[in-house]
C-alpha cells in the first residue's frame, strides 16, 4: 500500500521525504529512490513535491517514489513545487542593497504566480532615518518590506508570524544577504552555518547547497536556497510590464492606445514614465529584447542545417537524395510473385 509524503529534500541520487502519517515506531521520514518510470516519463521531482511512496522498508526506513501528484505551483530556479509565497530577502548593507538586482529577483518572485513578501536584513547597519526611506520607497514599488536584524533579534517576531502561515514560503535571494541566519533566528536548533561578506568584492559566500524544507509550525514549511545573483528574467518582452505592481496598478485606471505597447513612455502610453523603476523597466526590457534578438538569430542561423558530429552541414533537397539500398531491396518485386 502506497503512503502519502512530502519531499523535504533531493540529496544526489535519493529524495527524503515526509510521511503524512507516521509509521511504525512513529517514523515520519524515510529515504527514497525514484523509480524508473518516472524519469521515463519526463516527470521530475522537486522539492516541496507531494509523492506516493511504495516498497517501503521500514527497518531500514528506506522506500521508493512511485507517483507524483499534480503540482500547484513552481517555482523553476530554484525549483520548488507547491509553494504559497516567495520571500526575497537582500540585504541593506554588506553588501549594498542594488535596486537593479533586487528588481530582478521580485520579477523572478512575480512570475510564480504567488504572494510576494519583501524582508530587508541588516537593518541595524543603516540608521532609523536611511530604513525610513528604504520603507516608503519599497512601499512605490508595490511591497510593504519588513526590516530585519538577526544579531539584534529585531523583526525577527513580526517575520515568523508571516512565515507561520500555513503553507510552504520559499526564502530567496542574493548570496551573502543573511538567509541562513534568519533561519537560525527562526529556528535555533537548526544551527546552519553561515559565513562573512568578502570584503574585497563585496559578495556573499555560497553556504547553502541545496534546496530544503524546515517546519516552522505546524503546516507551515520554509524553504532555504542556495543564493544567486543573477535571476532569469521572461523570454517575451510582452511579458514583462505585468510583473511590475507599479503598471499593474496604473492600467487599472486607463488602458494604452496599442496592444502592443510595451510601456516606454511613448504618447498613448497609460503608464507612462514618472515612477520610480521606469529606468529598472526599461533596462530590463532592453535586457529581454536583447535576448530575443540572439534567440532570433541562433534560429535563423540554424535553419536548414544540421549536426553532424562537431560541425554544422546544410539539409539535402529531398529531390536529391538518393534511395538506400535497402530501400531499393524493399522495392523490388518479390521473386516468388
Amino acid at each position: 500500500m502506497a503512503e502519502a509524503a512530502r519531499v523535504m529534500a533531493l540529496e544526489a541520487n535519493f529524495c527524503r521525504v515526509q510521511l503524512d502519517q507516521p509509521g511504525p515506531d512513529g517514523i515520519e521520514h524515510l529515504l527514497c529512490v525514484r523509480r524508473t518510470r518516472l524519469g521515463k516519463t519526463g516527470q521530475q521531482i522537486c522539492v516541496g513535491d507531494r509523492v506516493q511512496i511504495d516498497g517501503i522498508d521500514w527497518p531500514e526506513r528506506r522506500g521508493a517514489v512511485a507517483a507524483l501528484e499534480p503540482r500547484s505551483s513552481l517555482l523553476e530556479r530554484p525549483a520548488v513545487a507547491n509553494c504559497s509565497r516567495v520571500v526575497v530577502a537582500v540585504a541593506l548593507e554588506q553588501p549594498q542593497l542594488d535596486p537593479l538586482q533586487l528588481t530582478r529577483f521580485l520579477l523572478t518572485a512575480e512570475r510564480t504566480g504567488v504572494a510576494v513578501e519583501l524582508v530587508l536584513t541588516k537593518a541595524d547597519l543603516l540608521s532609523a532615518g536611511q530604513q525610513q526611506s528604504w520603507r516608503e520607497r519599497l512601499k512605490a514599488w508595490g511591497y510593504e518590506p519588513l526590516l530585519v536584524s538577526s544579531q539584534r533579534g529585531e523583526g525577527i517576531a513580526g517575520l515568523r508570524e508571516r512565515l507561520t502561515q500555513p503553507g510552504i514560503a520559499v526564502l530567496c535571494g542574493p548570496s551573502g544577504v543573511g538567509k541562513s541566519s534568519l533561519i537560525n533566528a527562526l529556528v535555533p536548533e537548526l544551527a546552519l552555518r553561515v559565513s562573512a561578506v568578502s570584503g574585497r568584492l563585496q559578495r556573499g559566500r555560497h553556504t547553502t547547497r541545496h534546496v530544503e524544507l524546515f517546519p516552522l509550525a505546524p503546516g507551515a514549511l520554509l524553504a532555504d536556497t542556495p543564493g544567486f545573483n543573477r535571476p532569469d528574467l521572461p523570454a517575451d518582452p510582452v511579458e514583462l510590464g505585468p510583473l511590475f505592481p507599479e503598471i499593474r496598478e496604473r492600467l487599472l485606471g486607463g488602458v494604452c492606445r496599442f496592444k502592443n505597447c510595451l510601456h516606454q513612455g511613448d504618447p498613448g502610453c497609460a503608464v507612462g514614465a514618472d515612477w520610480d523603476r521606469h529606468p529598472l523597466y526599461i533596462s530590463c526590457l532592453e535586457a529581454v529584447q536583447a535576448q530575443a534578438l540572439r534567440e532570433r538569430s541562433r534560429s535563423a542561423e540554424g535553419a536548414g542545417l544540421k549536426q553532424r558530429g562537431s560541425r554544422r552541414e546544410p539539409l539535402l533537397d529531398q529531390r536529391l537524395r538518393q534511395v538506400s539500398r535497402r530501400r531499393q531491396r524493399q522495392n523490388e518485386p518479390d521473386e516468388a510473385e
